[in-house]
């Protein structure tokens, strides 16, 4: 008897304040991350994640994730 595989947890559910709290509390903690890992928190979070990104100084994370 094969069981058939239950759903993950839906994009909109991971993609929740508690992400960019997330985000903000690593970079308040000085955190030091790659151009690429920035751009993927901006990819996946949006504006939202770039104003975080630019509050801690990280103005300069183009779209494609280079500095």
């Amino acid at each position: 008897m094969t069981k058939n595989p239950s759903p993950g947890i839906a994009r909109s559910d991971r993609l929740s304040d508690a992400g960019l709290m997330r985000l903000e509390k690593q970079l308040q903690s000085g955190a030091k991350m790659s151009g690429l890992v920035l751009a993927q928190w901006i990819k996946r979070y949006g504006e939202a994640a770039r104003d975080i990104i630019r509050t801690h100084g990280g103005d300069s994370v183009s779209h494609d994730g280079q500095e």
